[in-house]
C-alpha cells in the first residue's frame, strides 16, 4: 500500500530575498521596496532573513484587509469563507440599475 504523500511545512526562517519573495508572492523588488518601508526582516552580515509568521503579522498590520498568504498547509476553503465574510461586511449595498 502506498504511503500518504507528506504535508510540506512553513520553514521557520526564510533566507535571502528570493524566498522572502516568494513567500510574498512578489518580485525580489518589491520584498527590499517593503523591507525599507518597515517589513521585518533581519540583516545577518550580507544575507538578510524573515520569519514567515512576522512577514503574516506585519501584513495583516499594513494592510487595510485582513491578509493571509497561502501556502501548501493552507485550508483555503476557510480562507475564502473569510474573505468574503470581510467583503460582505465591509461593503456598502450597491444599488440596483433599472433597464433603459
Amino acid at each position: 500500500m502506498p504511503k500518504p504523500p507528506k504535508r510540506k511545512t512553513e520553514p521557520e526562517s526564510l533566507n535571502g530575498w528570493q524566498q522572502i519573495a516568494e513567500f510574498l508572492g512578489q518580485p525580489t523588488s518589491v520584498a527590499q521596496r517593503w523591507a525599507h518601508s518597515g517589513m521585518p526582516v533581519t540583516h545577518v552580515g550580507r544575507r538578510v532573513q524573515a520569519s514567515p509568521d512576522q512577514l503574516n503579522r506585519w501584513l495583516v498590520h499594513e494592510a487595510s484587509e485582513p491578509v493571509h498568504i497561502a501556502s501548501e498547509t493552507t485550508d483555503l476553503t476557510s480562507e475564502l469563507k473569510r474573505g468574503l465574510s470581510f467583503v460582505l461586511t465591509h461593503t456598502p449595498a450597491r444599488k440596483k440599475k433599472r433597464a433603459a
